[in-house]
C-alpha cells in the first residue's frame, strides 16, 4: 500500500517554472505601473490626430451643413491648385523658421559662450539671461504691443531724438512688421538655445582646453575643433524641436499683428487657425494641418539624417 500511495502521489512542479514565473512578475511590473497613464497619454493624442485625418477627406462646415459630407482628396486638390494662400503662407512659414532658429542659435551661442565664463555676479547675469523664456507667448506679446505703439512705446522715444517720425508704427507698416516680429519671437527664443547649450557646455572637460592651450592652440581654434564637436548633437536636437515650434508659432503672431498688415506675417498654422475658428471650415482646415505635419515629418527624418544626429563628429 505503501508503494501504491507514493505511485498515485502526483509529482511536484519542476522548480525552474516557479523560478521564471517568480522573476517575470518584476520585469512586468514597471510596464504594469505605466500602463494606465500610457494608455491615457495615447487616447489624448491618438483620437485627435486620428480626427484630423477624418475631417481632412470630410466637408465639414457646421454653419453650412447642407453642403457637409464625403470630400476624398477634394480638400488637397484646393490646397495644392486653388488655394493661393496656402502657397504664401507656407513660403512665409519657411522663411519665419529659418530666420528666426537661425538667429535664436547665433545669439544662444554667444549668451551661453558667456554665462559659462566665471565673472562676478554670474549667477545674477544667469537669471536674467533665462527670465524670457519662462513669459508665455501671449504675455511677450504684450509686451512688445506696448514696446511698439506709436504714442508711448520705443518710436516715440526715437523720435524725440529725430529719428523716425511721430505716430510710427513698425507692426502696421508691412517693411517693418517682419523685423519687429523677429526681434519679439527672438527675446523670448534666444534663451533656449542659451539653456541647453549652457548645460552641454559644463559637461566639456577642461582637460581638453588645457591640453590644447599647451600646444599652442588659440582660442578660435579651441571653439571649432573642441566646443563645436561637442556641442553638436546638442545644437542639431535644439534646432530641430526650435524649428518646429517655430513653424507651428500661432500665439506671438496672432497677438502680435493677427497676421497683417495685408497677410504679411501669416504662417500656414495661423492659416489654418484662422480658416477653422472664424470660417467654420474644418473640413479645409484639417486637410491643411495634415499637410503642415506631413511637411514636418518629412523635413524632420530629412535633417536628422543629413546632419547625422547621434553620430560620431569627425
Amino acid at each position: 500500500m505503501a508503494q501504491a500511495a507514493a505511485v498515485a502521489k502526483p509529482p511536484a512542479p519542476p522548480r525552474r517554472s516557479r523560478a521564471r514565473r517568480a522573476s517575470a512578475t518584476p520585469r512586468r511590473l514597471p510596464y504594469l505601473l505605466i500602463a494606465p497613464a500610457a494608455l491615457l497619454m495615447l487616447g489624448f493624442i491618438a483620437y485627435p490626430v486620428v480626427s484630423v485625418f477624418y475631417y481632412s477627406l470630410q466637408h465639414y462646415n457646421p454653419t453650412k451643413p447642407w453642403r457637409n459630407g464625403f470630400a476624398g482628396f477634394d480638400n488637397f486638390v484646393h490646397a495644392f491648385t486653388e488655394d493661393p494662400l496656402f502657397w504664401d503662407t507656407l513660403v512665409f512659414s519657411a522663411k519665419w523658421v529659418v530666420v528666426e532658429v537661425g538667429l535664436q542659435l547665433l545669439f544662444g551661442l554667444a549668451l551661453a559662450l558667456i554665462v559659462n565664463q566665471t565673472f562676478v555676479g554670474r549667477a545674477l547675469g544667469r537669471a536674467l539671461v533665462f527670465s524670457p523664456w519662462a513669459v508665455s507667448g501671449v504675455l511677450t506679446s504684450a509686451i512688445w504691443v506696448l514696446l511698439y505703439n506709436s504714442q508711448t512705446g520705443i518710436t516715440r522715444y526715437l523720435a524725440d531724438i529725430g529719428i523716425g517720425e511721430y505716430g510710427t508704427s513698425w507692426l502696421s507698416d508691412t517693411s517693418t512688421v517682419f523685423s519687429a516680429a523677429v526681434v519679439a519671437d527672438l527675446w523670448r527664443g534666444v534663451p533656449f538655445f542659451a539653456i541647453l547649450i549652457l548645460a552641454d557646455l559644463q559637461s566639456i572637460s577642461k582637460d581638453l582646453y588645457e591640453a590644447a592651450e599647451v600646444d599652442g592652440a588659440s582660442r578660435v581654434r579651441q571653439f571649432f575643433h573642441i566646443t563645436l564637436p561637442h556641442l553638436k548633437d546638442a545644437i542639431i536636437l535644439s534646432t530641430l524641436l526650435r524649428a518646429v515650434w517655430e513653424f507651428n508659432n500661432v500665439d506671438l503672431l496672432y497677438t502680435l499683428t493677427g497676421g497683417g498688415p495685408a497677410g504679411e506675417t501669416t504662417t500656414l498654422p495661423l492659416y489654418i487657425a484662422n480658416t477653422s475658428v472664424d470660417a467654420h471650415n474644418f473640413g479645409y482646415a484639417s486637410a491643411l494641418t495634415t499637410v503642415a505635419f506631413v511637411i514636418l515629418l518629412f523635413c524632420s527624418m530629412v535633417y536628422l539624417r543629413l546632419s547625422k544626429f547621434g553620430g560620431e563628429s569627425k
